[in-house]
């Protein structure tokens, strides 16, 4: 007597190790056509070799930053100007970056010797500032993608110093009929007083229960209407014209 069990074709695992082999095939396939991010491009501006040099070293060792040089500067998102002071010559080169509609600026700066420097500075249309002594890789980096991503950045002392100054030309010269609060909406107001206060978007955001791209368009609009540079410009003013 035969067993049936000899006489019956052996199970075969080929199947299912075929299928797990497709499934990994198929995911390393999808993995390989993710694309990586697209790096932002940054041209340097130093009057000083020797600072021109260091800022340059610390940008080209990070793989989210392109580095364009002069010659094809038109084609840079961020300008980043480095110097000791804001001089006339820093501002020459600002107001000239400021014609540029294809990028936006950052100032890696010594010192301020002046609010009214300052100011002078924000009105050359630059985005963030940046203290050199505090100009390290990592603060470099969050600088220059914050200014691509249309934010302006501004230590807590020189926004109070930019707000003082702002302050004191409100009171000596301006006209208060020449704005009223009916120029700004009462959410508009609120986020202008917000950065005022030196609050970022993601903190505008959670104090005001909107999103961060709801922050980023009021903010945007308010710019745009107002026809000013950046959300430094627009403190400026809103103070300037007693709007918050």
């Amino acid at each position: 007597m035969t067993c049936p069990q000899a006489n019956s074709p052996a199970p075969t695992t080929s199947a299912p190790h075929s299928r797990s082999a497709q499934t990994f095939t198929h995911t390393n396939r999808w993995t390989a056509s993710v694309e990586r991010p697209e790096r932002v491009s940054v041209t340097v501006y130093a009057p000083d070799p020797v600072l021109h040099v260091g800022i340059v070293h610390q940008l080209r060792q990070r793989p989210e930053i392109e580095l364009v040089d002069d010659a094809s500067a038109g084609s840079a998102q961020v300008s980043l100007v480095t110097v000791d002071t804001v001089d006339d010559e820093t501002s020459a080169l600002l107001n000239r970056l400021r014609h540029d509609p294809g990028t936006r600026t950052g100032l890696v700066v010594g010192t301020f010797e002046s609010g009214d420097a300052l100011q002078r500075a924000i009105d050359s249309g630059v985005a963030a500032v940046l203290r050199r002594a505090e100009a390290d890789q990592d603060r470099l980096l969050s600088l220059v993608l914050a200014i691509a991503n249309g934010e302006g950045v501004l230590p807590g002392d020189l926004l109070a110093k930019l707000l003082s100054h702002v302050g004191s030309l409100q009171r000596s010269a301006l006209d208060p009929r020449a704005a009223s609060l009916s120029t700004l909406t009462p959410r508009e107001a609120e986020m202008l007083r917000l950065v005022a206060e030196g609050l970022d978007t993601a903190e505008i955001a959670r104090k005001t229960a909107y999103s961060e791209r709801t922050v980023k368009n009021v903010l945007h609009e308010v710019i745009t209407r107002l026809q000013l540079r950046n959300r430094a410009h627009a403190v400026g003013y809103a103070l300037r014209n007693g709007l918050i």
